[in-house]
């Protein structure tokens, strides 16, 4: 019995590695020239106006989630204090 569930395990596993491309087989039966599923190639833009934001942006933003997160905390010590009154 043992045995015939590791067989059934076995089927299903080979299964659905050919269907997420990990073995190969009918299901993923890549040709020369096939992009891989999930990887995208954009061509570069020659506009300098789309380009990168400047490194300031990230750290900004970051900065204004600390301060939300601290008026949150905030907010909530002073609801949780007017109900312990």
């Amino acid at each position: 019995m043992l045995l015939v569930v590791v067989v059934i395990v076995a089927l299903l596993a080979q299964t659905a590695l050919k269907q997420y491309g990990l073995l190969p087989g009918k299901a993923t039966a890549a040709k020369a020239g096939d992009v891989p599923r999930g990887l995208s190639v954009s061509p570069a833009s020659n506009d300098p106006s789309t380009g990168a934001a400047p490194a300031s942006a990230p750290m900004e933003r970051a900065r204004d989630l600390e301060r939300e997160v601290q008026r949150d905390a905030q907010d909530l010590a002073r609801r949780i204090d007017e109900q312990t009154k």
